[in-house]
This record gives structure tokens, sequence and C-alpha cells, in this order.
């Protein structure tokens, strides 16, 4: 085995291993917090949780390893469903309740079935040694073939990738047009109080004017970070399978897995985008891990005075003897 070979094997193990412990903690920030199942948005965070267990428990591990035509379909359904699940959560702010939001689970659900049950009727999955992976994929046919399955992977890949690319954009442009409306108006309520006080110190202006511009940047910075990562992580993968339908067109093996291994990498990265760098999932996290402790502690405590118990009965008798 080759550097390259070994390199990309173990980032498949990191990748494996960070997405499993983040996506778990985030699952059960959700089993001990109420006030997380309360929210609306906290249903496509959940569904986009258990579709990246999903990925890492079947099609990490899969990868190097070419198992079978089933495994190819659940990256397609998985795959599918977490994109849906990213651009669902780009809508949260208009969505109140909590049928509206498992209609859209509905929906996710069905239309990664859809493709996923014409992968499999029409046998395009199988292990791709471009990308080192069971996934959408043709064998040696007729030219009609051809031609049906490039009509699958453009229709796939663009009601997918595109369409929940669009979706975000929408969302979170009309998400800070909003941001921005409301901080120009807290701007100029706090400057018209500011002038007010007419004996407060010009430093304190000029800072209560700099945090507000910094809420503005924040803002700018969370929807760079949405969209810049569902991009970065994803349009390589869907690019090089769009690429490689012209039939001159011949993808490097490194290229081909490094690209899935970046696809793959998104599903780590998710909870912390998403997630655990919000002071809610912090605060249920860490009461989580207290709880464990504190468990234990009492766990241990209680065995170690039963021993202590033990020996004092045992010197008892030997006194009393």
């Amino acid at each position: 085995m080759n550097i390259p070979e070994f390199l990309l094997e173990v980032s498949i193990v990191v990748i494996a291993v960070v997405s499993l412990l983040t996506n778990f903690s985030v699952v059960l920030c959700f089993t001990q917090s109420t006030e997380l199942r309360s929210h609306v948005p906290g249903i496509f965070i959940l569904n986009l949780s258990f579709s990246n267990i999903l990925l890492g428990v079947i099609n990490m591990p899969a990868t190097f390893l070419g198992v079978a035509q089933g495994v190819a379909c659940a990256e397609t359904f998985l795959t599918t469903n977490a994109m849906l699940s990213m651009a669902a959560l780009s809508m949260d702010r208009w969505l109140m309740r909590h049928r509206d939001a498992l209609l859209i689970v509905a929906y996710s659900w069905l239309h990664s079935g859809t493709f996923s049950a014409v992968q499999l009727l029409m046998d395009w999955g199988a292990f791709s040694h471009t990308y080192a992976s069971c996934t959408v994929h043709r064998r040696a046919g007729a030219g009609s073939a051809r031609g049906a399955y490039a009509a699958f992977t453009a229709l796939f890949h663009g009601s997918s990738f595109a369409v929940c690319l669009v979706v975000l954009c929408f969302a979170y442009v009309k998400v800070l047009r909003v941001a921005r409306f409301h901080c120009r108006r807290i701007d100029v309520i706090t400057v018209q109080a500011l002038l007010l006080l007419v004996d407060i110190h010009p430093s304190v202006k000029e800072r209560c004017l700099a945090q507000q511009k910094k809420r503005s940047q924040r803002a700018t910075k969370k929807i760079f970070v949405f969209i810049g990562s569902f991009i970065l992580f994803f349009s390589p993968y869907v690019i090089t399978r769009l690429v490689e339908l012209w039939p001159s067109v011949h993808i490097p093996r490194y290229w081909g897995v490094s690209s899935k291994c970046l696809s793959y990498a998104k599903a780590s990265t998710d909870p912390f985008v998403y997630c655990l760098l919000r002071q809610q999932y912090r605060r249920a996290l860490v009461s989580v891990i207290c709880r464990i402790l504190r468990q234990e502690h009492y766990t241990l405590h209680s065995a170690h005075s039963s021993t202590l118990d033990t020996t004092d009965d045992n010197y008892m008798v030997k006194n009393c003897a």
C-alpha cells in the first residue's frame, strides 16, 4: 500500500469516528433536554444526525470494501436525505409547527427513497474503483442504458445538490436581509438613546456602537459558514460525478476518493455547525456528562462502602471469637 492510499484510509477512519461521536452527542442532548425537543428545528437536526450516524455505520466502513448493491442504495438515500435536511434547517424561521416539520421530513424520505428504488431496479449500484466505495455506478451496457444512466445521474444531483443549494441561498439571504434591517433599526434607536445621555463618556458610546456592528457581522459569518460548508464539502464530488458522464473523461482514482472523503467529512462537521457550538446544546451535553460522572462516582462509592462494611464485619467476628 502506498502513502496516498494509506492517508485516505486513515482519513476515512478518523472521519467515521468523529462523525459517530459528535452525532451521537447531538442525539444524546435531545434525549436529555425537553427544551431542545420542544423546538421545531430540532426535528430537522435529529433527522440529519440519524442520517450521518447511518453513513458512519454503513457507508464509511464499506468504503474500500466492495460490499453490495444494498450499500450503494443506502448511500444514495442517506446522502440525499442529509442534503434535504440541511435545506430544511434553513427554513426553520418560517416553520412554527411540528406538523410542518414532520411533513418536510416525510418528503425528504420519500424523495431519497424514490431515487434509491430506481437505482435498485435499474441495477445502477456497484463498487466503483474510482471512488473506492459502493455508489451509483453503471456497468458496461448498451447505448440506451448509458443515456438513461446519464439522465438519472443528472436528475439525481440536480434535484438534491442544486435544489438544496438554491433553497439554502434563498432562505439565508432573506434571513440576512431581515437581520440587517433590524440591526439598522436597533442602531438608530441606540444612537438616539446615546445622544440623550449627554453625560456619558464618548468611549462608552463607541463601544456600544461597535458591539452592534459585531452582532451584525456574526450573523453574516454564520450564514457564510452554513452555505460555504455545503458547497465546500459536496460540490467537488457532485461536479466530478457529472463530469465523468462524458465518455472521453477519465477521473483519477485519487481525486475520486478524495472528493468522496470530503463529502463524508460533512457528516462530522454538521454537529458543530448546527448544534454543539450553541449554548443550549453545550448546556445539555455538560448536564449529561455531569450526570454520568455523578452516577459513576456513586457506584464506586457504594462499592467501596460495601467493601469497608464487609471488612468491618470480618474484624468484629474475629474479635468476638
